[in-house]
């Protein structure tokens, strides 16, 4: 019977091609939700769906019923708790581009980190707030739009004159942009995964845009004097002058 199955098993190049493109989905779906709040919320879905299954081969009727009317708009509850993980998922997946890698254009010179990590350190120092967002795959415009335009080249001392005290746009984020500072006084989006008690505003803010794109973004600690990196909704803090570029490089060398 095994040996009769074997001779009459036939697979074709689309076999093949399916399953490559299942494995592949299911990997980017695993890839794009780890260490992130959506696995915690999928545990809980296995949950549920697990007790359906064990409530209805034990004959609980009442349990099964309520779980069944639940499961019956599973597409729905699956959109209103993912629906910021998905956003983030398209918006990454959409930013992906496939290139040849002599043709992939490097994203940063050791200029252009070298004049923020020069202005963080000078503004830590003296303890000048300042939050300056490093655009990478996903277009920070909507950010930028309701903003001051400047289009600039970076520099050290435009950058510390942005976020002086007092400044007219001190209190927002500057945009950079293929090298070049595009806007400053931007609003960004709170993080909600972290409490007020934790992160003062600009922190929180550098997470939550860090969350919804792939940016890299410095922050720079009015009270404490201390840098630290955003990338991912993760933050990297006490960086010093030699840790600081390190990080910055890896993170925007980093794949989508």
């Amino acid at each position: 019977m095994d040996l009769y199955f074997l001779t009459n098993f036939s697979f074709s190049w689309r076999d093949i091609l399916d399953v490559a493109l299942v494995t592949l989905l299911f990997y980017n779906i695993i890839a794009l939700v780890r260490r992130t709040r959506a696995v915690t919320a999928i545990y809980g879905l296995i949950i549920i769906i697990a007790s359906y299954f064990v409530s209805r081969a034990l004959g609980l009727v009442t349990l099964n019923w309520l779980l069944e009317y639940v499961l019956g708009s599973i597409f729905l509850l699956v959109v209103i708790v993912f629906q910021r993980d998905i956003r983030q998922a398209l918006t990454t997946i959409g930013a992906r581009r496939i290139s040849l890698p002599f043709l992939r254009r490097k994203q940063h010179d050791e200029s252009s980190i070298a004049a923020i990590c020069e202005a963080a350190q000078y503004m830590a120092q003296r303890r000048i707030g300042a939050l300056m967002v490093i655009e990478r795959h996903v277009p920070l415009e909507d950010v930028s739009q309701r903003a001051v335009r400047l289009d600039a080249v970076i520099s050290k001392e435009l950058l510390i004159s942005l976020f002086w005290p007092n400044s007219p746009l001190h209190d927002g984020a500057a945009v950079i942009r293929n090298k070049r500072i595009a806007s400053a006084g931007c609003i960004l989006p709170l993080s909600t995964a972290v409490a007020k008690r934790d992160y003062g505003t600009r922190h929180r803010a550098a997470l939550g845009i860090t969350e919804e794109t792939d940016a890299v973004v410095v922050v720079v600690s009015e009270e404490r004097g201390a840098v630290a990196v955003a990338v991912d909704g993760r933050l990297t803090g006490a960086l010093d002058a030699v840790k600081l570029p390190k990080v910055i490089a890896s993170a925007m060398e980093r794949k989508l």
